[in-house]
Parts: structure tokens; C-alpha cells; sequence
């Protein structure tokens, strides 16, 4: 089974001055490819650092792909790192040195010697041109003792550009046809996300538990601020094997959990339930109360109150309703001192108010809120004829 680590470097990750998202790109591609990711980290630019962990990415892992410190200054460490990592010293590449002045030519400006660097790599590595960058790519093969210690298992460690635009271009046009024909990779993994509200982690995980022990597929929780993900993940010989694998679970998760499941993969809770009103020719304004516009950006036809009470809330929505002339309005007002928050809603057959409190960090309360909100809308409006 093919497995892979990445790495990302630079210290401006550590530092929390840009967020990294090479990592998450290259995993989804790594998925698509039947590819086991075991481990992901960031280290700063530092050469003996990013040496021991590629030296030990490389020991357990088949690929280990690394991301940024392949520019032309000092502190861009990546190919004195691999190089030191798997024992050799780096060499100069005449046809990347050529690459590397032709690029530069073309925002009119002369190769210095300092870019020099880029066209460095370690001894006996593939070079990789950057068509859409300056920073030449590599890749180096490294045999290692397999468990057995009577025969060798290779490893690889590509590096690519920090550059998001220029890493994703070099990875589909030169790093997976590479992979796939050096690792014969014939699988594909296909993972599919059902989102669900109105039940907790714990709640959902009582009910799913056996589908949880699964190998394969296999079957996962996520929690986030009043919406859990299922994750559905499975690995076949092709990508219709595996959908059909993942379709009978999420048949089985649909049979026990019914309307709590709202969506699947891209599918947004305010998006779901906005085209549930429209689909039944309904018509809705909202009022938040203390949410900073958080329910506004969500839901249109919103007005903000400070400090409403909940006794002001159902006032507010009454009048909403009337001046509006809509079949329902919709509103929730959050109290941080108490953590908690009221909603309310006003329809043709009646009125309902209804307290929560939140266990949670207090900054997630107006988050939190919001999503029970806008799901007891959407199953309000799954209920109106």
C-alpha cells in the first residue's frame, strides 16, 4: 500500500503570517490517487531540522513531498536539507540554470548570480522545470532496508515550489504522472461528506457506532459549531466501485438518522434551507439580535437589534411579519453573560420561542446560535404544507 508525508517549510507558516494551503491541495490530490497520507508538518528554515524530518518521513513513508524553500536567498534551505538527508551534496544543473535565466528574462530583467542557487540539486535527483515560476523542482529515489532487511523498499521526496499557483501546476503536470507510473498506482479513494444539525457528536455517534468500526469503507465524525460531518471514505480499482460502496452506507446512515442529515459535500445549511423555502413558495425575513450581521450575511431580508429581550424579540418578529407580509419570520437573540441565546419564529399557524444554552467557548456562541437557528428553520419549513 502506498503511503506519503508531507512537508511544508518556512518560518512565515510557524509565525502565523500566511496559512498554509498546499497541504490540504495536495492531500485531496494524494486521496484521488489511492494514496495513504500518514503524517503532515510544518517545519521553519532551518537545515538540519527539515534534514531530520525528511530523513524520517523517507523511512516510513513511499513519497514525501515538501513545499517551499526552493527560492534563490540563504534562508531557502530546502535543497541543502534533502541533500543532507539522504547523504550527498547538491550539484549544478546546466539545463535548469538555462531554465531559470530564460524565466527571469521574461519580466525583462538579467539572471543575477545569487538565482544561481535554483539551479542546484542533490546528487543523481531528477530535475523538474518550473514553467510558470523561477525555482526548478527535483526529485530524489533512495533505497531503503524493508522490515524484512533482505530486500530494499524506495522512497522518493519531491520538492516543490512554496508558490501555491506554481506548486499546483508542476504537481498535475509532471509530479502524478510520475507517481503513477512509478508506483503503479491503479486505486482511487473517494471520500463523501454528509452534514447534519440537530443532534450532537454523541448523539450521532450512538447511533452510527457499528458503522464506525468499518475498514473499508470507513466511516468518521467531525464536530464543528452546530453542524457535525459524517465522513464517508472509500478505496477501490476504480471510481465507480467506489461510489457504489460509498452509496450503501450513506443509505444506511439516511435510514437511521433521517432529516438530520441536511446535505452532502458542498452543501451549506443556510443554502439548503433557503432552496427549501423557495421550492415551496415560501417567503421569510429574520431578525438577530447581538450577532454582529452574522445571521444578515446568511440569510437575506435580515435586520439587526442591539440587546433585544426575548419578550422584544417576538414583538420585533410580529411586526416583521405583518409589515413584511411574509409566511414567516425568523429571529435569534444571544446573551454571552448567561451563554445563551433565544429563538423565535412567527408562521400563518402560530408562534414558538425557545431557550438554548451553550457549553462551548463563549466566542462560538453567535456561530453556534445562528446554525440551531437556521436548521429549526429548515425543519419548520420541512413541516409547512
Amino acid at each position: 500500500m502506498t503511503s506519503a508525508e508531507i512537508i511544508t517549510i518556512g518560518t512565515e507558516i510557524l509565525l502565523g503570517e500566511i496559512v498554509d494551503t498546499n497541504t490540504r491541495y495536495i492531500a485531496k490530490i494524494l486521496r484521488g490517487l489511492g494514496v495513504d497520507l500518514y503524517r503532515t508538518i510544518t517545519i521553519g528554515d532551518n537545515v538540519d531540522r527539515i534534514a531530520n524530518a525528511i530523513h524520517n518521513s523517507m523511512e516510513r513513508a513511499n513519497i514525501v513531498i515538501t513545499t517551499g524553500g526552493l527560492g534563490p536567498t540563504i534562508d531557502d534551505p530546502t535543497r541543502e536539507a534533502v541533500a543532507k538527508a539522504i547523504g550527498v551534496q547538491t550539484e549544478f544543473r546546466k539545463d535548469l540554470w538555462e531554465q531559470v535565466v530564460e524565466n527571469i528574462a521574461r519580466y525583462g530583467r538579467k539572471a543575477s548570480e545569487n538565482q544561481k542557487r535554483q539551479a542546484y540539486v542533490p546528487q543523481g535527483g531528477i530535475g523538474i522545470k518550473n514553467p510558470v515560476g523561477t525555482a526548478p523542482c527535483f526529485i530524489v529515489e533512495k533505497q531503503f532496508p524493508s522490515s524484512d532487511t533482505e530486500t530494499t523498499r524506495e522512497s522518493v521526496v519531491i520538492s516543490l515550489p512554496g508558490v501555491p499557483q506554481e506548486m499546483e501546476h508542476i504537481l498535475h503536470e509532471a509530479v502524478i504522472p510520475y507517481l503513477q507510473k512509478k508506483f503503479n498506482l491503479n486505486e482511487v479513494i473517494k471520500v463523501r461528506l454528509l452534514h447534519c444539525a440537530g443532534l450532537g457528536e454523541g448523539q450521532i455517534d450512538e447511533k452510527i457506532a457499528d458503522l464506525e468500526t468499518l475498514n473499508n469503507p470507513t466511516v468518521g465524525l467531525a464536530a464543528h459549531t452546530g453542524v457535525v460531518d459524517i465522513r464517508i471514505a472509500a478505496k477501490a480499482k476504480s471510481e465507480d466501485e467506489a461510489n457504489q460502496m460509498i452509496d450503501e452506507i450513506e443509505t444506511q446512515l439516511r435510514e437511521r438518522l433521517g432529516k438530520v442529515i441536511f446535505g452532502i459535500d458542498e452543501d451549506k445549511l443556510e443554502e439548503v434551507t433557503l432552496n427549501l423555502l423557495a421550492k415551496k413558495g415560501l417567503t421569510l425575513t429574520a431578525i438577530e439580535s447581538g450577532l454582529d450581521g452574522l445571521l444578515a450575511r446568511k440569510i437575506p431580508h435580515t435586520t439587526s437589534f442591539p440587546n433585544l429581550s426575548p419578550d422584544s424579540l417576538m414583538d420585533a418578529l410580529r411586526s416583521a411579519q405583518v409589515s413584511a407580509k411574509t409566511n414567516i419570520a425568523v429571529g435569534v437573540a444571544i446573551f454571552p453573560e448567561e451563554r445563551s441565546a433565544v429563538m423565535g419564529m412567527v408562521t400563518p399557524k402560530g408562534e414558538k420561542r425557545h431557550k438554548v444554552t451553550y457549553g462551548g467557548p463563549p466566542k462560538s456562541l453567535p456561530k453556534w446560535s445562528v446554525n440551531l437557528t437556521i436548521n429549526w428553520l429548515r425543519t419548520a419549513i420541512e413541516e409547512m404544507e
